[in-house]
C-alpha cells in the first residue's frame, strides 16, 4: 500500500500513543508499505511547535527518516488542486494532504471524519491499540 500519514496519526506514532489505531500501526510497521509524509504535516507541526501548542523532539526528521517515512514535497499541482476543493474541510494543511492523496493516488492514514467527503482513498482507523 502506498499511503500519506496524516498529521495527527505521525504524532501519535511519534508519541507511541494509545490513541494510534492498530490497523493505522501494523500498516507503519509493515516495510512492504510505503508511508509519505507530507511538507504540509512538517510545516503543521513546526508551526504547533513554535507557538508553544506541540513538544515534538529536536531531532524528529531525522527520526522519520530512520523509520523509513518517505517525505512528499508540496508540488504546485497539488496547491492548485487544495484550492479547488469543496469546502467540506477548512483545515489547510488537511486540504493539501487531500489534494496530494488525489494527485499522487495515495491513500490518507486518518481518524479525521470529514476526509473521506471529499472522494480521496482514506483508511480510518477501526481498532484503537490496548
Amino acid at each position: 500500500m502506498n499511503c500519506i500519514i496524516d498529521t495527527h496519526v505521525l504524532l501519535w506514532w511519534l508519541s507511541d500513543d494509545p490513541l494510534l489505531p492498530a490497523n493505522f500501526k501494523k500498516i507503519i510497521e509493515n516495510t512492504d508499505n510505503i508511508c509519505f509524509i507530507s511538507a504540509a504535516s512538517i510545516w503543521e507541526i513546526s508551526i504547533k511547535s513554535s507557538i508553544g501548542k506541540l513538544e515534538i523532539p529536536g531531532k524528529y526528521l531525522d527520526i522519520l527518516r530512520e523509520q523509513g517515512f518517505h517525505d512528499l514535497p508540496v508540488y504546485w499541482e497539488h496547491a492548485d488542486k487544495a484550492g479547488t476543493l469543496p469546502f467540506h474541510h477548512r483545515d489547510p494543511f488537511d486540504r493539501l494532504i487531500i489534494a496530494q492523496a488525489m494527485i499522487e493516488e495515495l491513500t490518507i492514514l486518518t481518524t479525521d471524519k470529514r476526509i473521506p467527503l471529499y472522494k480521496v482513498k482514506t483508511l480510518s482507523g477501526t481498532e484503537k491499540r490496548k
